[in-house]
């Protein structure tokens, strides 16, 4: 149903405690490194950039990044969105830590750029309910999506589909919300693993829609077409009624007499 991470690849929480072992190392003989922004603390060691913008009060994604960067590291701060084309430039990236942050939506083509020399990207503990089919296109990154208020429907279905889950974390995402009650506070995982297909109920409910809205137009079709002949009886019984009234010969008066009893 989706792509799971194999059990013998570094896990996410591996990573970070070995990149934060490599940033303790680091101080001792750090060299500066050339374009680091203001608010983050940059370190080279062994050809490699890592970018330390924890706990800063970031709420957004720096757009000053070192090129040559290859882990970044934006996890507890106050970032909301991650913008379309938000790495481009960091050919080299890696390993993307964005969990605990206040992210709520992830724009189309947010990863564009880095889709094939990221590994690992963690955007746990966040506010992401749901996000569009293109936000992780071709990504081979290990994601960790644990953690956010997910909306379990078909669009969530189809992008699992396409992802690596790091096996660690992937009983941790939840449904919050679904488009079928009894399934939230569910793990996704086991929901779907049962059978259940969210975009069965994604075309039924639009199939019902479109029978209210269609039975809703016949009827008022129905109601003017009503409206409408009931409308011209009452014109043309008025109109007999003074033709009546006029003056005339026997003969007229017998043949408005036929019509009126026709009406």
């Amino acid at each position: 149903m989706w792509r799971r991470a194999g059990p013998d690849e570094p896990t996410l929480a591996t990573s970070a405690r070995l990149w934060c072992s490599l940033l303790l190392g680091a101080f001792i003989a750090s060299m500066p490194v050339e374009g680091c922004p203001k608010s983050c603390h940059c370190v080279e060691k062994s050809g490699l950039t890592m970018v330390q913008c924890m706990s800063r009060n970031l709420v957004r994604i720096p757009p000053d990044l070192p090129r040559d960067t290859v882990v970044l590291l934006l996890s507890s701060n106050h970032i909301t969105n991650i913008p379309h084309q938000a790495f481009k430039e960091l050919y080299r990236l890696q390993e993307l830590d964005l969990s605990h942050n206040d992210i709520e939506s992830v724009d189309v083509g947010a990863f564009q750029g880095v889709s094939d020399s990221l590994r690992l990207l963690d955007l746990s503990h966040n506010h992401i309910r749901s996000v569009p089919k293109e936000a992780f296109a071709r990504l081979r990154a290990k994601i960790s999506l644990s953690n956010n208020p997910w909306h379990c429907e078909c669009t969530l279905q189809e992008v699992l589909r396409e992802l690596r889950l790091d096996p660690e974390t992937v009983n941790e995402v939840h449904c919050h919300t679904a488009v079928q009650e009894e399934y939230a506070g569910k793990p996704v995982i086991q929901v779907l693993d049962s059978g259940i297909n969210f975009c069965n109920f994604h075309h039924k409910t639009t199939d019902v829609a479109m029978f209210v809205t269609m039975f809703g137009w016949f009827a008022m079709v129905i109601a003017y077409v009503i409206y409408y002949v009931r409308h011209n009886q009452e014109d043309a019984r008025r109109h007999l009624e003074y033709l009546k009234s006029l003056p005339g010969g026997s003969p007229i008066s017998k043949d408005l007499d036929t019509i009126s009893t026709v009406l």
